[in-house]
């Protein structure tokens, strides 16, 4: 009977740890629930009942789990593997200053963004000074003239890292979509450094990936267990470190491969800068409720699955952002190696964002009855709705759902901000 190959091993350790954390997690809720519960009051929430939110204690375990299997039998495994261990244990060791925080929050509630972002940065310096390893090229000329020196190099990719990862924590708005994002990024990540030869970053990144499908299972699609600041810093961190070892490893994949691949989230935090921006009175970090994701709930789920469980429309919200996600992946995949190809896909990606937004903003799925002749207004009031000159049975009537009807607030944002 031949060995058991250790990379397969230390994978399924890493997937299997996460399950069992998060089942034991959510069993044992009573008990840390003062703590780590997640309340449902909150602009940028939208699940129905208090819920654990220390999911990335489960996936550091899982990749702690994975890790400790490599290193077990390194001394026998082959340079391969030792190369994976090393790099893994530096990545996760690099990765503490941006889990403590994040984890802090989730149980303190009182960690600003400001200082979870600086921590994360942190995690992009100590990486740097572990591996060795930064960004000094992204194919722009000018750029790169400033990032061959060192210093300036070394501050970009700490700010990089920390803005990749927090906008993975972002668009943590519902079950399943920051993990199969996430899982999107690992995927187009690995496949791109298993072919170009190095299986130790590809290794690396089914590890993580490993990790995140064990709590996709408890967090897709019901919602049993959330991410969290810590397991969302975590995880981000980890994949935008893997997105600048891709082409400093391999120096024929363009930069902009890593970019795409971790489209999505990118461009949902440029978006709601530049829209946050041209809002009066508004400020980047404070939270709204008309990102993107939060349309697609709004205008898409409620009603497509109108008859299904709160919390199950939640989750398949994550669906359509799925769908929306896997295109600048798919760009990543598809020409990793060509910077304009890359550059007018990233273009296309934000073009292809920006028509989704104003389409969902236009309320073309908003009601799923029809009110009158005349086209569905969402800023009227249900007082103004004369129901003696309707058929609205008490069953239909529950489907004017209040976040179509009495949205004024959300539409004049959404409005003003597709002007």
């Amino acid at each position: 009977m031949g060995m058991v190959d250790p990379i397969a091993l230390a994978i399924a350790t890493s997937g299997i740890v996460a399950l069992f954390m998060c089942i034991l997690l959510v069993a044992t809720k009573h008990i840390h629930g003062k703590l780590s519960m997640d309340t449902a009051a909150g602009v940028h929430k939208f699940h129905i009942s208090p819920t654990p939110r220390i999911g990335g204690i489960a996936i550091l375990s899982g990749l702690l789990a994975g890790w400790a299997t490599m290193k077990i039998g390194d001394s026998s495994s082959t340079p391969t593997v030792q190369e994976t261990c090393t790099l893994f244990g530096k990545m996760l060791l690099a990765a503490v200053p941006a889990f403590i925080f994040g984890i802090l929050e989730d149980v303190t509630k009182r960690i600003g963004v400001r200082a979870r972002l600086f921590a994360t940065m942190g995690s992009g310096l100590l990486a740097c000074a572990l591996t060795g390893t930064m960004i000094n090229t992204v194919d722009v000329w000018g750029i790169d003239n400033l990032l061959a020196m060192t210093p300036i190099a070394v501050a970009f990719t700490a700010f990089a890292v920390g803005g990749v990862a927090n906008s993975f924590n972002i668009i943590d708005g519902f079950n399943g979509l920051a993990a199969g994002a996430l899982l999107l990024s690992l995927t187009a990540i690995g496949s791109i450094a298993a072919n170009s030869g190095d299986s130790t970053l590809a290794i690396v990144c089914a590890l993580l990936a490993a990790s995140v499908v064990g709590f996709a299972v408890v967090n897709f699609p019901l919602g049993k267990i959330f991410l969290g600041d810590g397991g969302a810093y975590l995880l981000g961190f980890m994949v935008a470190w893997a997105g600048v070892m891709l082409p400093a490893r391999n120096p024929e994949i363009s930069p902009w491969a890593a970019l795409l691949a971790c489209g999505y989230p990118i461009l949902e935090v440029l978006f709601s800068i530049w829209r946050k921006y041209r809002r009066e009175g508004s400020h980047p970090g404070q939270p709204d409720k008309v990102h993107l994701h939060m349309l697609f709930y709004k205008r898409i789920s409620k009603r497509t699955f109108r008859d299904a469980p709160a919390a199950l429309q939640n989750g398949l919200t994550s669906i359509f952002a799925w769908a929306y996600a896997l295109v600048p992946a798919t760009i990543a995949m598809t020409w990793p190696d060509k910077t304009g190809a890359l550059i007018a896909g990233f273009a296309a990606s934000g073009i292809l964002y920006r028509a989704i937004y104003v389409r969902l903003t236009q309320f073309k799925w908003s009601v799923p009855i029809k009110l009158s002749s005349r086209k569905f207004n969402p800023n009227v009031h249900l007082s103004n709705v004369s129901l003696s000159n309707t058929h609205l049975s008490n069953a239909h009537l529950s489907n004017v759902s209040l976040s179509n009807v009495s949205l004024r607030e959300d539409n004049h944002d959404a409005e003003r901000d597709v002007a």
